[in-house]
């Protein structure tokens, strides 16, 4: 069964409450969750001006191929009330696919591995802690290489749950 990568985020409400039931949705309407990182804090990139998110990265097995996966995961954050009022807004939750096995794909409404991936802190240090030698099938780098010259300067903790 395919594996895929997914990035959890949010930072509005009970950040750590979305993250748990992304969880739980995913792991019910996507497929197992074989791992996932300890959950990170770090300040907005992209929009600054709003609340810190909550990040994780969850390591998936599927049975979906991934326009049907993103199609489950736009479903999910709607019911958890995601609501898209502006590009990199503050939100309750959102999910992005960051690898499907070693697809390359690039399409009008997904883009994968995730075109962004290489220049959060964000998201390669969670997924630096579940998979630091897998190598990146477009860039030739592994996510613990990409993490060394990533030029994201954000501080990125992380945090344990309930504090």
């Amino acid at each position: 069964m395919p594996k895929t990568y997914l990035l959890l985020g949010g930072n509005l409400g009970d950040r750590l409450s979305y993250l748990a039931q992304a969880r739980e949705g995913l792991a019910k309407q996507v497929g197992g969750i074989l791992r996932s990182s300890g959950i990170y804090e770090t300040a907005a990139w992209g929009k600054t001006d709003q609340p810190a998110f909550l990040n994780q990265v969850l390591e998936m097995q599927t049975e979906l191929q991934p326009a049907q996966l993103l199609q489950r995961i736009n479903n999910l954050e709607q019911e958890l009330g995601r609501v898209r009022l502006e590009h990199w807004g503050a939100r309750v939750i959102d999910i992005d696919i960051l690898f499907y096995e070693d697809i390359v794909l690039q399409s009008q409404r997904l883009t994968i591995p995730h075109p962004q991936l290489h220049l959060r802190r964000f998201t390669l240090l969670p997924l630096a802690e579940l998979v630091p030698d897998r190598m990146h099938p477009v860039l030739g780098k592994t996510v613990a290489g990409l993490l060394a010259a990533c030029p994201d300067a954000l501080e990125v903790r992380e945090i344990r749950e309930g504090s």
